[in-house]
């Protein structure tokens, strides 16, 4: 067992840290496009990388996003910015301890959640569903935060021009390889930098750093306890169930379960643990724990049937949204029947309008904003909006980067006639 007081780094990892003497290094720093040099910048590229995700609006908005429940009048339930929050300390807790590249943990950890969609899982599964219905594959949160950071997400630059955060590989890597929902012990770095274009599905890969890994694994032992204090909190669990929790936690040597506990107890167990040849892992015993936790919140909070309301109101505002904003749908006339609509949806509208100004070809709507639109540099990633599909993107890339409060306040002006 280690004693904390006497060891505080172990430092096994050390010589497979993310550092110039990294055979790799090159490539994990790799940007898609070179980034302007900042006078006198004492920051590395992975401090650069958090504090441009740090500065991003897709950041701030995450502390009005669900994590689990959605109750945004109730300051003690915790949201997505909250859960970013535990998977950095978290990470960072274990990659210092390793002797692994904590910049490029944090800043990996900072960006894994930026693409969640509002109202949580339920967001995801009504926008797979509009996905569909237009020929695309499923919308997942880590292909969704990677396009976030690469071609939605803009930051003014020095000479006062937007561009997209240009992060590095090994951060855009380590963001959609964060999938946390694949039941493994023992997570292993892959060798290929590969395009990441090639994620077909989540967890498919895995990251391309040990930094990755660990970020990885700590997103899933960072939820669970989380999410059970606030099951308790909005009485979703009931003395048949809490009972059952107890038993858990008794069966494994604890007499409780709830965020402190399962966070410590993990990650002593994952850096008494790990090691380059048996990967980042847990022992045998605490991933059993976190496997019979993680089926228990499953069963008892997650497939709660207080859900099923929550489920259908979710489901009715983004398809509301969608269809709202498809209907406008004319090709490059397509402002124009959005400008008609201006009058009785002036919120919706007029974020929507400046969404397809940033992101298109297309000549500037508002005059108003015609100077910033002149001085955004970013990818036009919408063209013309030349095709039904490429619209339809364009939408559900706007909802996906809205609060819960917005999108309920702009389904409220659809009740407006």
């Amino acid at each position: 067992m280690i004693v904390w007081e006497e060891i505080m780094v172990s430092d096994l990892f050390r010589e497979y840290a993310s550092s110039e003497a990294n055979p790799n290094w090159k490539k994990q720093i790799e940007r898609q496009q070179e980034l302007y040099k900042r006078e006198c910048d004492i920051r590395s590229e992975y401090e650069r990388d958090y504090t441009r995700i740090l500065h991003s609006l897709a950041y701030r908005r995450l502390k009005h996003k669900t994590q689990v429940f959605f109750n945004i009048d109730n300051d003690h339930i915790c949201t997505r910015m909250e859960h970013v929050q535990h998977v950095e300390s978290v990470s960072c807790t274990i990659a210092k301890y390793l002797g692994l590249n904590v910049d490029l943990t944090r800043a990996i950890a900072m960006g894994h959640d930026l693409g969640h969609a509002p109202f949580g899982h339920e967001g995801e599964v009504e926008l797979t569903a509009i996905r569909n219905e237009y020929g695309f594959d499923d919308f997942w949160h880590e292909r969704n935060s990677l396009r976030m950071v690469d071609n939605i997400e803009l930051l003014q630059d020095n000479q006062k021009n937007y561009r997209n955060l240009n992060l590095t590989y090994a951060v855009r890597d380590g963001i959609i390889s964060h999938c946390g929902e694949v039941d493994q012990n023992g997570i292993f770095p892959r060798k290929e930098a590969i395009n990441l274009s090639e994620f077909s599905s989540p967890g498919k890969f895995q990251p391309y750093t040990w930094e990755g890994c660990v970020v990885k694994i700590a997103d899933k032992i960072a939820y669970l306890g989380r999410d059970i204090e606030d099951a308790i909190r909005m009485h979703f669990i009931d003395e048949k169930d809490f009972r059952k929790l107890i038993g858990i936690s008794k069966k494994y040597g604890e007499e409780v379960i709830n965020t402190t506990v399962i966070i410590h107890n993990f990650i002593t167990s994952i850096c008494e643990n790990s090691s380059p040849d048996l990967g980042i892992r847990l022992s045998d015993n605490h991933n059993e724990m976190l496997k019979e936790i993680k089926d228990y919140n499953t069963d008892a909070i997650y497939k709660n049937h207080k859900f099923d309301v929550y489920r259908k109101y979710a489901a009715l505002i983004i398809r509301s949204v969608f269809k709202t904003l498809m209907d406008a749908y004319g090709k490059e006339n397509t402002p124009k029947q959005l400008k008609k609509m201006i009058k009785t949806y002036p919120i919706l509208i007029k974020d929507f309008l400046q969404h397809i100004d940033q992101y298109s070809t297309l000549d500037p709507n508002n005059p108003q904003i015609a100077k910033k639109i002149s001085r955004c540099k970013n990818n036009k990633i919408y063209g013309n909006l030349e095709t039904e599909e490429i619209y339809a993107q364009a939408i559900v890339d706007f909802i996906s980067g809205m609060t819960d409060r917005y999108a309920v306040t702009v389904f409220n002006e659809l009740l407006h006639y």
